[in-house]
Parts: structure tokens; sequence; C-alpha cells
């Protein structure tokens, strides 16, 4: 690992939370973090939430593969390049101060519903999130309210890690994104990459008791190939 310049060093003290400066601690010390070490000592059952706690507050991280302790190719993190950090840390500011008015601005339009689950949820359950990932195309949109959406933990969660593994993730081409089901659920053309489409049910209230009914005659496993059958029956009989 290069040598960290003071200048750095003064930035990674700045850094709050402790899922950052649990990541921040472990690179400083060992010079990089792996997704295994993140899971399994420290209890983290959602690594790349926890680095990006990091790159939020301005720290460039990288991401790259190495093997696991029972040979799987597992990702890694290490300090990125550290002459960008005051260009980051400009971002992050921006970022910061449009958070709040993004989000009641996103509600005021949409809703205060998850923009993947179509889950009516209350106002400070809900994130802010770029449709297109930051470590993709940055701020693209600029101050568009609709370059963001609304998520749910959950869905964040997955979004993240759906796009960490996608191919685009090392290609960064943002018309790529733009196209894909995690940016754009209302319209898209592939989901990470995949030629499919999906459709997320929730079921609330008396629902609840449909999908009991509908596990109890399918199965959990036969949940799916179950709707799909009615739904071709139905479109058939129309």
């Amino acid at each position: 690992m290069n040598k960290l310049t003071e200048a750095f060093i003064e930035r990674l003290k700045t850094v709050k939370g402790k899922r950052a400066l649990t990541v921040v601690n472990h690179i400083r010390e060992h010079g990089y973090i792996t997704s295994e070490e993140l899971e399994n000592t420290y209890g983290y059952d959602h690594p790349p939430r926890a680095v990006r706690d990091v790159r939020e507050q301005g720290i460039p991280i990288e991401t790259y593969r190495v093997k696991s302790s029972d040979g799987r190719s597992i990702a890694a993190y290490r300090f990125g390049d550290y002459d960008a950090v005051a260009d980051n840390l400009a971002k992050k500011a921006g970022r910061t101060a449009l958070s709040k008015a993004l989000k009641k601005a996103l509600i005021g339009k949409y809703g205060s519903k998850c923009f993947i689950y179509l889950q009516e949820m209350a106002e400070r359950q809900l994130q802010v999130d770029h449709r297109v990932p930051y470590e993709i195309g940055g701020e693209h949109g600029g101050k568009d309210i609709d370059s963001y959406m609304l998520l749910s933990p959950s869905a964040n969660r997955a979004k993240y890690w759906t796009c960490e593994h996608c191919p685009n993730w090392t290609v960064k081409d943002v018309r790529f994104c733009m196209k894909c089901f995690w940016a754009h659920p209302e319209n898209y053309d592939h989901v990470a990459g995949e030629e499919r489409r999906q459709i997320i049910i929730t079921f609330t209230g008396n629902e609840i008791d449909d999908y009991n009914m509908l596990i109890k005659l399918a199965g959990r496993e036969g949940a799916e190939s179950t709707i799909k059958m009615l739904i071709d029956k139905y479109l058939r009989a129309k």
C-alpha cells in the first residue's frame, strides 16, 4: 500500500459512523479489507453497505478480487486515488446539502413509497439513492430530482449488491445503467445485463390470507410458477 499523505490521514480522521470507521481503521492497519472479514470478523451481513458508508463520506475506495479462505473469488477493498480526495469531498458536500430537499421533492412527486417494491413507507424509513450508482455516474443528472429514487433499506441493499456484481461495475457505462431495472423499474430493457423482466409482489392487509393460501397450496418454491400459470390462463382468456 502506498504511504498515506498527511492530508489524507487528516481526512480519514473526519469519518463518522461505526461501520465506516471499521472499514477505514482496518484498511489503515492491513492495507485492505475483504468482504469475508467484514462478514465473519465484524458481523456485517452486507459488506458492500459498510464500504459504501466510507465512499459516501468522500473517501475513495477501490474494489478488486481476491481468494477467500475456502478458495472462492470475493471482493476486497483498499483506498483509492488519494489525489481525488478533494474532488470527492466537493461532490460529497453537494450531495449532503441536497439530500433532505431531494427527499421532500421526491415524496411530493411520487408519494412516500419505495420505487422498487412500490410499498408505502414512513418517510424516515426511505433512503434517497442515485438511479445510476454514484460509483459509475458520479453526479449524473445534477440537481434533476428524477436522477434520484426513493428506496427502502432492503431495496437499497439489494440494488447495491446487484450493481456491484454487474459487469458494468468496472465498465462504468452510464447508458447501460439507465436501461436497467435497478435504475428505472418503471421502464427498463434488462436486469443487471440479463434479458429478463420482474414484478415484485408485496402482500399486505387482507392479502396476507391469499399469500398464506398460495404457499399452502403451491409451497414456497412453487409459488412463482403458480402465479405465472394463473397469469397465463388469465391472458389467454382475454
